[in-house]
């Protein structure tokens, strides 16, 4: 068997060289020169587990140096993840389907107990018997719905498209490169596309996902392997993680919305350059979120409190319950004068956990324009307020934490707030 290699941190596809697989679950010396992982070592289910559990129930065994999805599976069950999470990388593996089947392989998966499946969060590359489907299944396959899709959003040309017959070996490749996706089947490129382009979120806004607000949104997360219900086989899965660029952007752009989901029944709106947050018509909170993961980073903003001032800075935080709005995460809090701007609450659980001394409440200036910092780099959170430091804060579960960056309008009413300068700066 051949594999097709890619340069790490290219966006398009380039040919290097052509190699011999060897024996099958193992490493070459030049596989593991390069940093390549094996995800799978033919014998054990060792860094696989269930979905959102921390033990491995099945429907998956080991047979005769394969992962066998035994069948049982549908589509609330039966998806195992890796215990380890993947932001860039080239992902390479064999599979084999029965006759009729469906299976997956996807990627960026989050687990929170809020998502019941994997592929509400995850994009999945599609492994299905085209061929037999409609004979065994009593239904043809719709065009999104074909092997090697990304499946809902991007299909191929499948008058080029490479697939062997059931029972019979494939060779699949994902390579997620910094938001650029290219997947490959037996050598040959099915689909090629930007994650985050306007043409991805059109398609998202438009097709299966719509109603699923945090699909595709995180930037890393698990690998994930469907059992749906019919016997698969997989082989020879191995990971490289590619180098992860740094990137510097404004999430403003002065005139509009772009980039951001809006939560709520509260008003955003830009003013000579500002965006403005204000109290709306039923007075309870609102939330203005990224249409995008942010990790590690370290943000700067400005803001001016017009009038009450509470508000705040969301950060790894998702929306539990949108129609309620209702989130979880992180609030650097931005309030009135001797509430604890700077601090850090835990919208969820814990509460408070930094509140800021008395004698730096005098820091914030109300009224006038404020420059905030937020640096957060894996479970070490720091903020500072007009220069000086507010919150250092070492926390496990933040560590743990994944998600978007909201603005907040606290309930009540009577709120007015700008923002301007909001720069951030990808770690």
């Amino acid at each position: 068997m051949k594999r097709l290699y890619a340069i790490a941190g290219t966006a398009a596809l380039t040919v290097l060289t052509l190699v011999s697989c060897g024996q099958n679950n193992s490493l070459t010396k030049a596989e593991q020169a390069e940093g390549w992982q094996l995800l799978f070592d033919g014998k054990t289910l060792d860094g696989w587990r269930d979905y959102n559990s921390d033990a491995l129930t099945g429907p998956w065994t080991v047979e005769k140096g394969t992962i066998r999805a035994e069948g049982q599976g549908d589509d609330g069950s039966g998806y195992i993840v890796t215990d380890a999470q993947y932001e860039n990388f080239h992902l390479v593996w064999d599979w084999k389907i029965s006759k009729g089947g469906n299976s997956g392989m996807l990627y960026h998966v989050v687990e929170r107990p809020d998502f019941k499946v994997p592929y509400v969060t995850g994009p999945e590359y599609q492994l299905i018997d085209d061929e037999n489907w409609e004979e065994v299944n009593g239904y043809p396959l719709e065009q999104w719905q074909r092997c090697a899709v990304d499946y809902a959003m991007y299909v191929p040309d499948f008058e080029t498209r490479n697939l062997k017959p059931a029972g019979q070996w494939n060779h699949s490749e994902i390579i997620f490169d910094n938001g650029h996706v290219t997947y490959i089947l037996n050598g040959s490129k099915t689909v090629e596309f930007d994650a985050w382009s306007p043409d991805w979120y059109q398609r998202k806004a438009a097709g299966k996902w719509a109603d699923a607000p945090e699909y595709g949104l995180s930037r890393k997360g698990h690998i994930c392997i469907q059992d749906h219900g019919y016997p698969a086989w997989f082989r020879n899965i191995k990971i490289l993680p590619l180098p992860v660029k740094s990137e510097e952007r404004n999430l403003l752009n002065g005139k509009d919305l772009t980039g951001w989901d809006l939560y709520g029944t509260d008003l955003w709106y830009y003013e000579d350059g500002d965006l403005i947050c204000e109290s709306g018509p039923d007075d309870t909170y609102g939330y203005l979120a990224t249409d995008r993961y942010y990790n590690n980073f370290d943000l700067s903003l400005e803001f001016k409190q017009e009038a009450n001032g509470n508000s705040g800075v969301f950060i790894r935080s998702w929306m539990q319950v949108p129609e309620k709005q209702k989130i979880q995460g992180w609030q650097v809090e931005v309030a009135p004068f001797n509430h604890d701007t700077g601090g850090v609450y835990e919208s969820y659980g814990r509460g408070w956990l930094w509140q800021i001394p008395d004698e730096k409440e005098t820091i914030l200036k109300e009224g006038e324009w404020n420059k905030m910092r937020i640096l957060l780099e894996g479970d070490h959170l720091q903020t500072w307020l007009n220069g000086e430091k507010m919150t250092d804060l070492t926390d496990e579960k933040i560590g743990e934490g994944i998600g978007r960056i909201c603005l907040q309008i606290h309930s009540g009413g009577g709120i007015k707030v700008r923002w301007r300068n909001m720069v951030i700066k990808t770690l």
